[in-house]
């Protein structure tokens, strides 16, 4: 169902923001709170977001986003400390973190909610330590006693628990995981983590509304273009003035190198975790390639900071052009055959094929979305579904890749597939790049403001939230990871599976730590 349809299905009130995002706001009391989340939930719509922010000393602002077919909705809900906020865990079970971390950073609570113990704070924090609090001053009140994380225990004979991380053997971000096994079977998995919040929303409340971009694209640095674009978005979208096309076709052209590089990462990785280091060496040799090409055209490895409001800060000549053609070229062969071998080695198939089963009905309840997603067959893409009329990506007709098994070896191949797409995608975009400039100078509206961005990273849909005021400096920006959503999804899926295969279940959804713990 369409937004028009389901605004007049509910008889709900909403306006467009300004700008081309795709993004209708609504002010809402607690009664409408809960009923427009039933029903997009009732639609089959996703939670999007789920966040807060105190704009005065004694006033706050619950907000959350949902998507359907063809928009998304913002709802702010205006709330006390003493009432809370009617409880979405119930409608949509992505709600209960979100909502967990919220009472940790604002002190505002959802009223009646299951499961109400700390997130981010890791029940570490003194009892009146809210950082998104304005009267928040600092570090100093962190003297607190940290006491034991009430995991949820599992009673029964033959039940022990394995407690790994957050300390791991690799390079890689810090993150809990408590097992509950009989023999090798998992029976239930926990994840704590909020080893990485860094006060990403605090920070943002200090910057200017031209300058946030550099912050959105270090929140997780394997997705800087895309938090970059969606926080460029959502600048944007308050403003009358569009970008120049060239900037979005340049735009897309980074978003799908940067998917590329990932995707290539994650296959030889995967591989590696089943035992197969011939297509880890093999993979890591083909992304170093990628990204050395990154860095000599646009001067930095990961293209981080090279999408600013109002455009972007480096051009691609034909030399360039020449250059990301014949690497697409060499890739697509190495890639192909690299796929064939993977899929006639018989012991990697083993280790791939009905491991870390996510059903998609399952995926539907728990709201995975993004490469998770569509491994389970839920048809969920930014680049796809809800594009703004300048975006080169209202051009390119983009194929979704689905799969409807949800294994490692579903994953593997939506992450195959998306490779195949995005190099038919680059090949596209330089053939079709318009002509002209590659940005232009913005100045922030007069009075208040609010924005909203939604683009497609590698992992899936990067949102941002912007409000500023009048003197263009930053009252509350929340950019949300798909990894909030897909988080819980590992630990169903890695259920009736042995300990042995979670480091390959977990690298197959492959999600950031970082990105949740804002």
């Amino acid at each position: 169902m369409n937004a028009d349809d389901l605004i007049e299905k509910y008889s709900l009130s909403f306006s467009p923001l300004a700008g081309d995002a795709p993004v209708l706001v609504a002010q809402v009391d607690a009664q409408d709170w809960l009923r427009v989340a039933q029903a997009v939930r009732s639609e089959k719509g996703l939670l999007v977001a789920l966040w807060g922010h105190n704009p005065v000393s004694d006033r706050y602002i619950v907000s959350a986003s949902y998507c359907i077919e063809d928009k998304l909705l913002w709802l702010r809900l205006p709330v006390s400390e003493q009432t809370g906020y009617p409880d979405l865990s119930g409608i949509f079970h992505s709600a209960t973190r979100m909502q967990r971390a919220l009472s940790d950073l604002l002190g505002v609570h959802a009223v009646d909610a299951g499961d109400s113990r700390p997130w981010p704070s890791q029940g570490r924090w003194p009892t009146d330590y809210f950082p998104l609090r304005q009267k928040f001053t600092g570090l100093e009140q962190l003297d607190a006693v940290p006491e034991a994380y009430p995991f949820v225990k599992v009673q029964g004979d033959g039940i022990h628990e394995i407690a790994v991380g957050p300390i791991h053997a690799g390079i890689i971000e810090p993150g809990h995981f408590r097992f509950s096994i009989v023999g090798e079977k998992v029976v239930r998995l926990e994840e704590l983590l909020g080893y990485t919040h860094k006060g990403v929303e605090k920070r943002f409340a200090q910057l200017d509304v031209l300058d946030g971009h550099r912050l959105a694209g270090r929140i997780s640095g394997d997705s800087t273009v895309a938090y970059s674009w969606a926080y460029c978005m959502a600048v944007e979208s308050t403003m009358p003035r569009r970008i120049p096309p060239r900037a979005q076709w340049l735009r897309a052209l980074m978003l799908e190198r940067e998917r590329v590089a990932s995707h290539m990462g994650d296959l030889g990785a995967i591989a590696n975790d089943g035992g197969f280091a011939f297509g880890l060496s093999q993979f890591m040799l083909l992304r170093e390639d990628w990204l050395r090409l990154n860095a000599r055209l646009f001067g930095h490895r990961l293209m981080m900071d090279r999408i600013v409001p109002g455009g972007v800060k480096i051009d691609v000549d034909e030399e360039g052009i020449d250059l990301i053609l014949a690497q697409c070229r060499r890739i697509e062969a190495e890639v192909t055959t690299l796929r064939s071998i993977y899929d006639d080695h018989a012991g990697l198939q083993d280790r791939f094929v009905s491991t870390g089963y996510m059903q998609p009905a399952l995926a539907a309840e728990l709201g995975v979305y993004g490469l998770a997603g569509r491994a389970s067959d839920q048809r969920w893409d930014a680049r796809v579904l809800h594009v703004s009329p300048d975006s080169a990506y209202a051009r390119l007709n983009v194929r979704m890749a689905l799969h409807q098994v949800g294994d490692v070896a579903a994953r593997v191949f939506v992450r195959f597939e998306e490779v195949f797409e995005s190099i038919r995608l680059l090949r596209e975009i330089v053939s079709r790049l318009p002509t002209g400039e590659v940005a232009m100078a913005l100045e922030p509206r007069q009075g208040p403001s609010m924005g909203a961005g939604w683009v497609e990273g590698w992992r899936g849909p990067i949102f941002a939230a912007l409000e500023y005021d009048g003197d263009g400096k930053i009252v509350s920006c929340h950019c949300h990871d798909p990894s909030w959503q897909n988080w819980p999804a590992l630990e169903h899926a890695i259920l009736g599976n042995i300990v042995p295969d979670f480091p390959l279940i977990n690298k197959s959804f492959n999600l950031s730590y970082s990105g949740q713990d804002l």
